[in-house]
């Protein structure tokens, strides 16, 4: 109880959401005689929110993955891209540097990200998330809206570019962290790689509008390929700002319900584990909050980045993400460029084939959960699809330019197993990992290490794309090698989790068998 209480202090239960406030009279005045579970309603309401909050925050991301092929186009072609001046494309894109300048636009957004997300999750821990996320949205919004909006003024500094990135980076940290953080606080652990699997779908489907919708205006008038989502995503925070509620107890949702689930199922968990290997590794069974302290375990501190660390498979999961998250990211800024400079298809064409790639995310992030839910070893997962997406790789490189219909199949597959791992620890590992029994259950840890992990792999975000920048002046088959290579790294990372995690199976067959 008194641990209710600590928490309770730790938020203001007058700050509810006046669009929530609003829909509660309506329901009372209205409908009295209706009888709802109201954790029910909250739960697939901040699901909701939250799905749409971080598709609006990968919309945004992807315009410029599709403009990239009207800023900077082949002189020599007879295609002529709408009526500018510019033969070459938009200045200062229209020189022979462009690949070189665009690696730099990317690198600008995705350092600034990785850089800003460490410091992200700790602020996330320790305001509102109801504000934290709407203003970041608008932020984002702006953001996107003052890329697009230089061609409407004729700006063509490529210092105004690189800031605009820079400052959307910034404000895009807020998303993830965000989100995590609510979808940890609202649902429990049971079935938790399948919600999270369904849940993470967001990132493909914002990837996927971001392209139909850049696609739809690129010849037209670029600008409004940044300016529509921009305007969106700002709304969509408007949205979040009145109905997202930031915790269970804060709309008077029996804490004991999820959040001691939730606490008694890592418990559980452990003992299963921990009990054979409890003399050999004492570390992992060492509380992150000190023991001789109750008050620290009750009032729910924010961990340090120095004792989110020291949680068992944090470091690991992170190197992963980074080289994972290289692979994914480098798709997600090159791919339609690449279909056009392999193929025949114009801008558009290639734009919207592209999104092939993130419908096999799709499946991939569903499928990864709920075998993890299955088997329990996401860390086995994770490394048998990344084994596989290898080859895959290297069969679209040498293959994906044959036919349409063999650039999709191969398409799929490789979102299937390049985003399926990437999914699967940036939601359902990472919170598992938030989680652990080694924090005492302190609740208040998810956010930190979320920011932990994802600002790594964000780390390698960002080198991906400036890597294939670089690279890619000699040939995109040498980009393809570099991807293989990461993925293989990413999957060398998980090495020490598997075996640990095959131990443990084979321990509860001989118990099963016993």
């Amino acid at each position: 109880m008194s641990t209710y209480r600590n928490r309770k202090m730790s938020h203001n239960y007058n700050d509810i959401p006046c669009g929530v406030v609003t829909i509660q009279r309506l329901a009372r005045n209205c409908c009295p005689q209706l009888r709802c579970n109201k954790l029910t309603i909250f739960k697939v309401s901040t699901f909701l929110l939250t799905y749409m909050a971080y598709t609006c925050y990968h919309m945004t991301r992807k315009p410029i993955s599709v403009v990239k092929s009207v800023l900077h186009v082949n002189c020599s072609s007879n295609v002529v891209h709408n009526s500018s001046s510019h033969d070459c494309g938009y200045a200062p894109f229209d020189g022979s540097n462009a690949q070189a300048l665009f690696a730099i636009l990317d690198s600008a957004f995705l350092f600034s990200y990785a850089g800003a997300m460490f410091l992200s999750g700790f602020v996330a821990e320790r305001v509102s998330l109801r504000y934290f996320l709407a203003l970041g949205m608008i932020i984002s919004g702006v953001c996107s809206y003052l890329f697009g909006v230089a061609k409407t003024w004729s700006i063509h500094s490529m210092a105004y570019f690189v800031y605009i990135q820079a400052c959307a980076g910034v404000a895009q940290t807020t998303g993830w962290p965000g989100v995590v953080t609510l979808i940890g606080r609202w649902f429990g652990k049971a079935k938790r790689g399948l919600v999270f699997g369904i849940w993470n779908s967001h990132t493909s489907i914002g990837n996927i509008l971001g392209t139909l919708i850049a696609a739809y205006y690129v010849e037209i008038d670029w600008a409004l390929s940044f300016m529509v989502p921009g305007i969106i995503i700002a709304l969509c925070g408007f949205v979040m700002f009145l109905f997202v509620v930031d915790s269970p107890e804060m709309v008077g949702c029996n804490p004991q319900g999820p959040a001691a689930a939730l606490e008694r199922d890592a418990a559980n968990e452990s003992d299963i584990e921990d009990n054979e290997r409890l003399k050999s590794r004492p570390s992992e069974r060492t509380p992150i909050l000190d023991r001789s302290n109750p008050q620290i375990n009750s009032i729910q501190r924010p961990i340090s980045l120095k004792d989110a660390l020291h949680i068992p498979g944090v470091v690991e999961f992170s190197l992963c993400l980074f080289f994972s998250k290289l692979v994914s990211y480098t798709f997600l800024y090159w791919l339609p460029l690449y279909i056009q400079s392999s193929s025949a298809l114009g801008p558009t064409l290639s734009a919207d084939l592209s999104v092939v790639f993130d419908v096999g995310g799709i499946f991939g992030a569903i499928v990864a959960g709920l075998i993890s839910d299955l088997t329990g070893m996401s860390a086995t997962t994770c490394t048998v699809m990344l084994f596989l997406a290898a080859p895959v790789l290297l069969l679209y490189q040498q293959f994906g330019n044959v036919s349409v219909f063999m650039s999709i199949f191969l398409l799929i597959n490789a979102g299937f197993l390049v985003n399926g791992p990437y999914a699967l620890i940036t939601t359902s590992v990472s919170a598992e990992l938030g989680q652990h029994s080694s924090l005492e259950g302190n609740a208040r840890a998810l956010a930190t290490v979320t920011a932990i992990i994802d600002g790594t792999g964000s780390i390698g975000a960002a080198v991906g794309p400036l890597m294939a920048g670089m690279i890619a002046s000699r040939g995109w088959q040498d980009v393809f090698y570099m991807l293989i290579i990461s993925d293989i790294l990413a999957m060398l990372f998980l090495v020490r989790l598997v075996k640990k995690e095959y131990h443990k199976f084979r321990r509860s067959t001989r118990t099963r068998i016993e």
